[in-house]
C-alpha cells in the first residue's frame, strides 16, 4: 500500500472515529431531554384519555413534544410559544370546520387564515408554522368520536404539562451553560498562547492562528448565552433549581466580561499581528499577555471550583497597576503603546466580570 493511500486510510479513520464520538455525544446529551419528553407525552396522554375521555389523544402527544423539544434553548416561555402556536392552530381550525365543513378549498382557506392569525400573535414565523401544521392536521384527519374541540382540549392539556414538565422535571440546563462556558475559555487559553508565543519570538503565523481562534469565539459565546437564558429561566420556576439562581446570576456577569473580552482581544490581535510581522521578538508585551491570560483562565476556572474565588480580581489588579504604557513601551514605540492602551479597557472589563466597580477598576490603572 503507497503512503498516499495509507495516509487516505488514516484520514477516513480518523474522521469516522471524530463522527462516532460527535454521535455519542448528541446521544447523551439527549438523554435529559428525551426523559422530560417521554414523561411529560405519557402524562398529557393519560390525563386526556383516562380523565377526559378521549379515547386516541395523540394532539395531547404531538402538542407535548412539539412544545418541548429537543433544541438548545428550552426557557419556559419558549415552551409556551410552541404550546400556544399549536394550540390556537387547532382552535381556529376546529372553529372554521364547524362553519364551512371539509374539503379541498377548506383546506386552503383554514391554512391562509391560521397563518395570518398566528404571524399576528407572534413574531417568531415558527410560531405561525407549528400553528399552520396542527391546523391542516384538523382539517385533514378525521375527527374522532367525542364532544366538540375534543383536540382543542387535548392541545391545552398538553401545554399545561409541557410547562410543568419544564419546571418539575428540568433538563438541569446548569450543566449545558457550564459546559459552553469551559469551551468559551478553553478556545482562550489556545487563542492567548498564540499570543505570547507570536510575542515571545516574533512569528507572525502564530498570531494569525491566534486570530482566527478568537473569530470562533463568538459562536461560543452565543451558545453560552443561550444555555444560560435557559438556565435561569428554568431555575426561576423549578423548585428544584431555584437555589442556583446566584451561581448563574456570577455566570451571567461573567459572560458579559467574556464577550467584552472576545471582541477587545479581535483588535489587540490584530494589532499583536502587524508588530511581529519582521520577527522581532517583544518580550515586555509576551510577559504581560502571559499575565492577561492567566488571569482569563482562574476566572473560567472559578465558575467550575469555588474554591479558587478571588484569585482572577487578584491577578487582574497586579496587571492592571502595572499597565503604563511608558513602563512597558519604553522605547516609545507608538505600535507597541497602542497595545498597551487597548488592554486597559479589556482588564477593566474583566474586573467588573469578578464583581468589582467599575470606577474601583478604572482607579486601578495608572495615569497617562
Amino acid at each position: 500500500m503507497s503512503d498516499s493511500a495509507r495516509l487516505r486510510r488514516l484520514g477516513r479513520s480518523v474522521r469516522f472515529r471524530a463522527q462516532l464520538r460527535a454521535a455519542a455525544r448528541r446521544a447523551t446529551d439527549a438523554l435529559p431531554p428525551a426523559l422530560q419528553i417521554t414523561v411529560a407525552a405519557v402524562a398529557a396522554y393519560s390525563i386526556a384519555h383516562y380523565l377526559f375521555g378521549h379515547p386516541s389523544p395523540f394532539v395531547a402527544v404531538a402538542v407535548t413534544i412539539t412544545s418541548l423539544g429537543l433544541t438548545r434553548d428550552a426557557r419556559p416561555r419558549k415552551v409556551l410559544d410552541a404550546a400556544l402556536g399549536v394550540s390556537i392552530g387547532i382552535v381556529l381550525s376546529e372553529l372554521m370546520v364547524l362553519v364551512i365543513g371539509k374539503g379541498v378549498w377548506q383546506v386552503a382557506i383554514v391554512l391562509f387564515v391560521t397563518l395570518v392569525i398566528a404571524r399576528a400573535f407572534s413574531p417568531n414565523p415558527a410560531f405561525a408554522i407549528a400553528a399552520a401544521v396542527q391546523s391542516a392536521i384538523v382539517v385533514i384527519v378525521p375527527a374522532q368520536v367525542g364532544a366538540v374541540f375534543t383536540r382543542s382540549i387535548d392541545a391545552v392539556i398538553a401545554g399545561v404539562v409541557a410547562l410543568i414538565a419544564t419546571a418539575l422535571i428540568p433538563r438541569d440546563p446548569r450543566r449545558v451553560a457550564a459546559r459552553d462556558a469551559r469551551l468559551l475559555f478553553s478556545a482562550f487559553h489556545e487563542a492567548l498562547g498564540g499570543v505570547v508565543e507570536a510575542l515571545a519570538i516574533g512569528t507572525a503565523p502564530a498570531a494569525e492562528l491566534a486570530l482566527e481562534r478568537l473569530r470562533r469565539t463568538q459562536s461560543l459565546v452565543d451558545n453560552w448565552r443561550s444555555s444560560l437564558d435557559t438556565a435561569v429561566a428554568v431555575a426561576r420556576i423549578s423548585p428544584w433549581l431555584r437555589r442556583y439562581l446566584p451561581e448563574l446570576t456570577v455566570q451571567a456577569r461573567v459572560l458579559t466580561g467574556a464577550d467584552l473580552a472576545s471582541r477587545h482581544l479581535r483588535t489587540v490581535t490584530r494589532r499583536v499581528g502587524v508588530i511581529v510581522e519582521k520577527g522581532m521578538p517583544r518580550p515586555n508585551l509576551a510577559g504581560v499577555f502571559g499575565e492577561l491570560a492567566n488571569a482569563i483562565d482562574l476566572l473560567g476556572r472559578e465558575l467550575d471550583d469555588r474554591t479558587l474565588a478571588g484569585s482572577s480580581r487578584t491577578a487582574l489588579v497586579d496587571l492592571a497597576e502595572r499597565l503604563d504604557p511608558a513602563t512597558l513601551t519604553p522605547e516609545g514605540e507608538l505600535r507597541e503603546t497602542l497595545i498597551v492602551v487597548l488592554l486597559r479597557p479589556l482588564v477593566v472589563d474583566l474586573l467588573v466580570a469578578t464583581g468589582m466597580p467599575v470606577d474601583d477598576a478604572r482607579a486601578l490603572l495608572p495615569k497617562v
